[in-house]
C-alpha cells in the first residue's frame, strides 16, 4: 500500500500541473517496479484536444520510452478512476495493474459505471487496485470545480 500512495502522491504532483493551464487537476503516472516511466497531466485545454487525458498522455509517453506500445509488466496510477476512452487505452496497452484515486461518478469506466478494465469478454483485463489515497485526489478536484461555480 505505501508503494501505491508514493506513486497516486507522484500522480498527485502531476495533477497540479494541470491547474497551471486550466485542466482538470487530472496526473497518471506510469510504473515497472519502482521506476516511474512516464508522468503526465491533462492538456485538454492547453492543447484543444479532448483526448489529452492525462492517462493517453502517460500511455503514449511511456510506449515511446519504452519502444513498444505492449507495457506489459507496467502499472498505471491515476488521480481520478478513468473514462471509457482511457480505460480501453489500459486494457489495449496490456498493462498488469490500474491503480485510481478518487471515484469518478460521471464517467467512470474502472468500477463505477463500467468495468472496463476487468471484463472478462475482452481478450486482455487488467487488475484495478480503487481508492488509493481518494480523500486527497477528491480534495484536489472538488476545490477545482467549486472556483469553476465561483
Amino acid at each position: 500500500m505505501e508503494r501505491d500512495e508514493a506513486f497516486i502522491r507522484l500522480a498527485l504532483e502531476e495533477a497540479a500541473v494541470a491547474l497551471e493551464h486550466g485542466d482538470v487537476p487530472v496526473g497518471a503516472v506510469l510504473a515497472r517496479g519502482d521506476e516511474v516511466v512516464a508522468r503526465a497531466h491533462n492538456s485538454r485545454e492547453l492543447l484543444k484536444d479532448a483526448t489529452a487525458h492525462a492517462e493517453i498522455a502517460a500511455l503514449r509517453l511511456g510506449a515511446e520510452r519504452t519502444g513498444d506500445w505492449r507495457l506489459v509488466g507496467h502499472e498505471l496510477f491515476v488521480t481520478l478512476e478513468p473514462c471509457p476512452m482511457c480505460a480501453g487505452a489500459v486494457v489495449a496497452h496490456r498493462l498488469d495493474r490500474l491503480v485510481f484515486g478518487s471515484w469518478n461518478t460521471q464517467a467512470g469506466a474502472a468500477g463505477t459505471l463500467y468495468n472496463v478494465p476487468e471484463d472478462p469478454r475482452l481478450a486482455n483485463r487488467v487488475a484495478v487496485t480503487r481508492g488509493v489515497l481518494a480523500e486527497e485526489c477528491a480534495k484536489l478536484l472538488d476545490g477545482f470545480f467549486a472556483d469553476l461555480r465561483m
